[in-house]
């Protein structure tokens, strides 16, 4: 098992962007661990360096953040598909952490961390399911259409947290509308068996 001890769960999350997506990410990941029973897991997201983009993630994972967080039980790095497979940058990844002794899997939101949130509310996106799947600027349409009706600008994140806390009410319905988070709860799930 994973972790050697059963009081902490170290989970450090690499995203995309931690300005809005730390708002979908950390209680998404606090979701996945306590549903399988590890309710004590101390999730963080990386806010220091401050990345922005996919690329500056990949470099900074390869470059020092693989080595400087090996001691975390696991590394997730949570970035946006944009639609691209990045199924091989993704293996490189995963096996150079291996390589100094790091725990990292690799799930790309598609097309958008976004999409994460909107799962809970698909009734309410303007768009079908699948066609919010293929939005190649989700975010920047979809999402912010969404975000400004329903979200709280007083709130952190203008309402993330909120709308996400919503979507996990039905964490079933969340990894059925999403594959991609389906297969990180049943890779964690290997790890710590």
């Amino acid at each position: 098992m994973v972790g050697g001890s059963a009081l902490r769960f170290g989970v450090l999350i690499v995203p995309e962007d931690p300005t809005h997506d730390r708002y979908i990410l950390k209680p998404l990941v606090e979701a996945l661990l306590v549903d399988l029973g590890k309710p004590n897991a101390k999730v963080e997201v990386l806010a220091n360096p401050r990345i922005q983009g996919y690329e500056q993630a990949k470099r900074l994972l390869l470059e020092r953040l693989l080595q400087q967080y090996s001691h975390r039980d696991l590394l997730l790095f949570m970035p946006d598909s944009d639609l691209l497979d990045r199924s091989s940058e993704f293996k490189h990844l995963e096996n150079a952490a291996a390589d100094c002794g790091a725990r990292l899997i690799c799930c790309a939101a598609i097309p958008e961390v976004e999409i994460w949130l909107l799962a809970g509310h698909a009734e309410r996106i303007g768009a079908s399911w699948s066609q919010a799947r293929e939005h190649s600027h989700l975010k920047e349409t979809l999402f912010a259409r969404f975000l400004q009706t329903y979200g709280d600008p007083r709130r952190p994140g203008g309402g993330r947290d909120q709308l996400l806390k919503q979507t996990l009410r039905n964490l079933p319905g969340l990894l059925s509308r999403c594959s991609e988070l389906l297969e990180l709860r049943s890779r964690i799930a290997a790890l710590l068996h």
